[in-house]
């Protein structure tokens, strides 16, 4: 089996009333090709709380990614982090994944609710150890990973949302447990599971959190490249170098824009099929259909709303609803490139479009450029590995 690709994505819904959330998540690329996960959960809540799990958040992050003992990370964390004047204490729960060359996880935690772990879409039991150090018990588990392989970490505020206004005091970690193999999809991102989790102990909660809640998901997945060309080349005669090298790439391919497509269907040798498609958005312009072309969009106007769907998916992914399961040129662009991409490789040409230059038009060169600046940064938030290639 080929090395598995982790999927990271975390949503963190703050104390009713606050400004800043006392939970803290930290990804770290460790120096051995290692992948650290740190889910931080700090005493109480707002601005003290927000201090002492970014802290400790960071340090076990950057210690255990630069190869340092849990026993080094807990040490420095009792020696740096500032006491509460109120109780007399430093304190924050912790729960650390971490990932090594995609064949096997370790997990570490103290305080905080044990991580699910969903596997075949089954929550499944795995085997702990207990240790103490400094007298504080911190439970071990070390795994090989499997292909969709879904952790999900979540600090206490998940499971206070039962006793909200909703008042479900079933909801417990073994619910919740339940509760993801109900709404398991194998193709979900881990963005959208922590999404999903999020928002129904927001529902228990009725819609004011008591507590902090923060869930923060990692699923091991296949490598997939998605490669997408947008615009024709600026010099006429780069073009067939731009479509040989597109075609080229491995995966799928989208292609956005009307003469692009057209210039596609030339180097292919194939009829391009725009017949209206089935179900068509009345905002957003319709598909057209090419052989060897996974999917054919307008751009500008389909790509400004691919865009804006990327940077609602790296805030709290309200608008999943609205791509995750349409079929319009940009929730199925959408899907692809959020879902289903783990490697993203861009070929973007640089051509005038003549037909976007009259005056009172909001798509032109620029607006072009922007649009996939704007995706190329948002795919690389969401962790995507992101090639960019202008012609």
């Amino acid at each position: 089996m080929s090395e598995l690709i982790p999927d990271v994505g975390y949503v963190s819904l703050n104390k009713f009333g606050e400004q800043l959330c006392g939970d803290h998540v930290e990804i770290v690329d460790g120096e051995d090709g290692s992948l650290v996960v740190v889910l931080a959960d700090g005493l109480g809540s707002g601005v003290k709380a927000s201090i002492l799990s970014t802290l400790t958040a960071k340090i076990i992050s950057t210690m255990m990614a630069n190869g340092l003992s849990l026993a080094d990370c807990v040490d420095t964390i009792a020696a740096t982090l500032p006491v509460c004047s109120e109780r007399q204490v430093a304190y924050s729960t912790f729960t650390i994944l971490r990932f090594e060359g995609g064949k096997t996880a370790q997990i570490i935690q103290f305080d905080n609710p044990h991580v699910i772990l969903l596997r075949d879409g089954h929550p499944y039991a795995y085997p702990q150890d207990m240790v103490e150090i400094d007298g504080k018990k911190i439970y071990q588990a070390s795994l090989d990973l499997r292909e969709n392989d879904t952790f999900v970490a979540f600090s206490d505020g998940a499971l206070h949302a039962s006793v909200g206004p909703v008042l479900d005091l079933t909801w417990d970690r073994w619910a919740i447990g339940q509760f993801l193999e109900t709404m398991y999809d194998p193709h979900a991102t881990a963005k959208t599971v922590s999404s999903i989790l999020a928002g129904e102990c927001k529902r228990l909660y009725g819609e004011r959190p008591g507590d902090d809640t923060t869930v923060c998901t990692v699923r091991l997945r296949q490598r997939q490249t998605v490669s997408l060309m947008l615009g024709p080349s600026r010099d006429p005669d780069d073009e067939e170098r731009m479509l040989t090298a597109f075609f080229a790439e491995p995966g799928r391919h989208i292609v956005s824009g009307g003469t692009t497509s057209a210039l596609a269907a030339r180097h292919l040798g194939r009829e391009l099929d725009t017949t209206l498609p089935a179900y068509v958005d009345p905002e957003i312009p319709p598909t057209a259909k090419l052989e060897g072309v996974d999917l054919v969009t307008e751009g500008v106007v389909t790509l400004s709303r691919v865009v804006e769907y990327a940077v609602d998916y790296l805030g709290d992914n309200a608008r999943y609803s609205q791509w995750g399961y349409k079929k319009d040129g940009a929730s199925l662009a959408a899907r692809m490139l959020f879902e289903e991409a783990t490697d993203v490789n861009l070929y973007i040409g640089r051509a005038v479009n003549p037909a976007h230059q009259a005056e009172g038009l909001p798509i032109g060169f620029d607006r072009k450029m922007q649009i996939a600046d704007q995706l190329s940064d948002c795919l690389r938030r969401m962790g995507k590995t992101v090639r960019t290639y202008k012609f």
